[in-house]
């Protein structure tokens, strides 16, 4: 059923693994429980109380100034699960498997599941896992950031723009889940969205490196270059591969290194679509480090990493970023501040 009276579930942080709230959940899972949609929030008690305590608002780059006490947040997944029509899953991605577990283990035969995850692999993940259940793919295009854990009510930011964009497939799931402040449409062919998606996020990693807001590393041509030249490894891979990854944001993939290197002036006046985001944002591979948690660095530039293995390209930019990375959570002190010449060594 994908009707306005299907039971939505949202898994939020829910793995042991992992200390954050879930912050594009309790974003998409608020909206549709603002538009009056069935919600179930599925989390770790720590996040259950406090969504029950303070609620939840939700802001955006719209003005919107929301507010919600969640009617249905609970810890149990039998009793999330059982008559869940629809499940979202918006865990980081080494969950992935144990979610898919869960809902192989509580979900009815119909379920559709969706993937709101980062990387290209992770519907497959899911897939593997649920015996034929229904899986789609889903891409979030926008950064959500978070009040931090304690804080009353907990309150989540959509710092960019942009619509989710979901697998064709099933009649009506985009409907249901297009809603104020949630824009959702489907698309044909979400590997070469995910792949799109992929390049920009290969960013991600130099907010955390740098420490910087997302808007103030864009508008430093030095951090831009180094974010062109990842990009440039990973086309040659792609290209060599025959994968053709999807416009993000109107602009065609192949063009979008030579846009990253024009000067800051330049740059400020054809991208500002780009620079359309929240001054203080920052990515959640930032907030990974700042927090001492596993960051995605495996699912990103590890992802194009074994492409470019596999095509036998090169790529010693992502090499080099993955690594500074990996010493980053290892240390364990938060964002290492790095100037964009000790990145490129």
């Amino acid at each position: 059923m994908t009707g306005p009276a299907a039971d939505i579930m949202v898994f939020l942080s829910y793995s042991a693994g992992q200390h954050g709230a879930g912050s594009i959940g309790c974003y998409v899972g608020g909206c549709l429980a603002l538009a009056g949609r069935k919600v179930v929030f599925l989390a770790r008690p720590s996040i259950a109380t406090v969504l029950l305590d303070g609620g939840l608002r939700i802001t955006d780059l719209d003005n919107r100034d929301r507010s919600i006490r969640p009617e249905s947040v609970t810890t149990d997944p039998a009793a999330a699960l059982a008559s869940a029509d629809v499940v979202l899953v918006t865990v980081k991605n080494g969950a992935t498997e144990e979610m898919a577990s869960l809902v192989a283990g509580h979900a009815r035969g119909e379920v559709v599941v969706v993937s709101l995850q980062n990387g290209v692999g992770n519907a497959d993940r899911l897939r593997a896992g649920l015996g034929g259940r229904t899986v789609l793919a889903g891409m979030v295009p926008f950064n959500v950031v978070q009040s931090a854990i304690g804080n009353l009510p907990l309150h989540v930011h959509r710092a960019s723009n942009g619509k989710v964009m979901i697998e064709d497939g099933v009649t009506g799931l985009a409907g249901l889940l297009d809603v104020e402040g949630l824009g959702v449409e489907t698309h044909p062919d979400m590997k070469a969205v995910q792949w799109g998606k992929l390049l920009i996020n290969l960013n991600n990693a130099l907010v955390a490196l740098s420490g910087l807001p997302l808007a103030s590393e864009l508008a430093d041509r030095r951090w831009r270059r180094i974010l062109a030249g990842q990009i440039d490894e990973a086309l040659a891979a792609m290209k060599a591969l025959h994968i053709a990854p999807a416009r993000i944001g109107g602009l065609h993939p192949v063009l979008l290194p030579k846009l990253l290197r024009l000067p800051d002036w330049l740059f400020r006046l054809v991208a500002r679509r780009m620079l359309a985001i929240d001054p203080q944002a920052r990515s959640s591979m930032w907030d990974d480090l700042q927090r001492g948690r596993p960051t995605e660095i495996g699912d990103l530039q590890g992802a194009v990493l074994s492409l470019a293995e596999k095509a036998g390209t090169p790529a010693p930019l992502l090499k080099r970023v993955t690594v500074l990375v990996r010493q980053a959570e290892r240390e364990k002190r938060g964002s290492p501040g790095l100037t964009p010449e000790t990145v490129t060594g």
